[in-house]
């Protein structure tokens, strides 16, 4: 049987480390562009008790978010040991494209996955190469178009890559700027003969764009004497948890539904590392969809606490950690069932499940 299989992967992460400590001296304003009068230690120690998170990463000086992506990308085409000039497509997930730094210039054309495929030396013709722009979901989107295209018989082999440099575009008078990261994470898919039924086994995607689709945006800078030309990633943080903890969970049920999987054979769920306290309640909200009061111990990696949220970039990273065995308490075995979930501006939920 065909099915689509991710043979390789790979991730950069950047290394210089941003500690929470490192927001002391920072002044946060409120949305409406009042001084938040609380001590910076204790915003910090709040969002820290709900985010989970107490370091995040940025990229250093001379980098941009298609340099993440041609690291993670190498490092996948050599995990998958194929050539690059074989690959049909070239599928890059950003949000903000590259952002030099100390510039307020998002650069996207060319696309990032023209950079890409350049920065690789592939010389194809044959092999497209093209952005999509689906929020935080944007890789696990790529990957389901990918099974698309293979199923519709236009492309064997697909290289699909989810990198940000979020640290560019992040305003620091915002408690909300605290969240984002760095990163990039690549993974190679084929569209190959398989008698163990590994592969995707199902896809859900849902929009909702009425009211939600202002609640991830670029906006001005919170600091009422700010230059208002000058636009930042924003994000209304309840309403966000409120419609991520409502609408993920039944996506997901619906993705499982239909894969014909027990959701009792999942093994581990990759989910979009956006909130500590939000990933949890939708892991919690999705087993109560199943009557289910106890969650399967172990089910849910976590790498937020260290990385930050990194947007397209932390489920690949994530898998791509636990695929090779650098996680501890984590593992995959051949036949393992997992499921990928991700939400985020659009506002935009897609799911997948996939066995190993």
């Amino acid at each position: 049987m065909l099915r689509t299989v991710i043979t390789g992967t790979g991730s950069y992460i950047p290394e210089a480390i941003v500690s929470n400590d490192d927001f002391i001296k920072n002044k946060f304003y409120s949305e409406d562009g009042n001084i938040i009068e609380s001590p910076s230690h204790e915003i910090i120690k709040k969002f820290e008790d709900i985010t989970g998170i107490s370091e995040r990463r940025y990229v250093s000086e001379e980098l941009m978010a298609s340099d993440l992506g041609y690291i993670a990308a190498k490092k996948a085409i050599e995990d998958a040991n194929i050539d690059p000039e074989t690959l049909d497509q070239i599928i890059v997930a950003h949000n903000y494209g590259d952002v030099a730094y100390n510039s307020v210039q998002t650069d996207a054309v060319p696309a990032l996955a023209s950079r890409i495929k350049q920065k690789l030396g592939i010389i194809n013709p044959s092999c497209i190469a093209y952005d999509i722009l689906f929020g935080c979901p944007g890789w696990l989107q790529g990957v389901i178009h990918s099974d698309a295209f293979f199923k519709a018989g236009i492309a064997r082999k697909i290289l699909v890559i989810g990198a940000e440099a979020l640290s560019r575009v992040i305003d620091p008078y915002d408690r909300d700027s605290m969240i984002f990261s760095d990163g990039a994470g690549a993974t190679v898919l084929e569209y190959v003969e398989t008698h163990s039924d590994s592969g995707i086994i199902a896809s859900a995607v849902q929009s909702h764009c009425v009211q939600e689709a202002n609640y991830i945006n670029f906006g001005e800078s919170y600091r009422p004497d700010s230059d208002p030309s000058i636009r930042y990633i924003k994000m209304k943080g309840r309403k966000v948890y409120e419609y991520a903890i409502k609408n993920v969970p039944l996506a997901m049920k619906y993705c499982v539904e239909k894969s014909e999987v027990d959701v009792r054979a999942i093994k581990k769920i990759f989910i979009h590392q956006a909130n500590e306290k939000m990933d949890e309640g939708i892991i919690k909200m999705f087993y109560r969809l199943y009557g289910i009061k106890d969650i399967p111990n172990n089910i849910m990696p976590m790498n937020i606490h260290k990385n930050g949220n990194s947007s397209v970039a932390t489920i690949p990273t994530l898998f791509d950690y636990v695929k090779h065995g650098w996680m501890d308490d984590h593992e995959l075995k051949e036949g393992d069932i997992i499921m990928f979930a991700s939400v985020g501006a659009g506002m935009n939920i897609n799911a997948a499940t996939y066995r190993m």
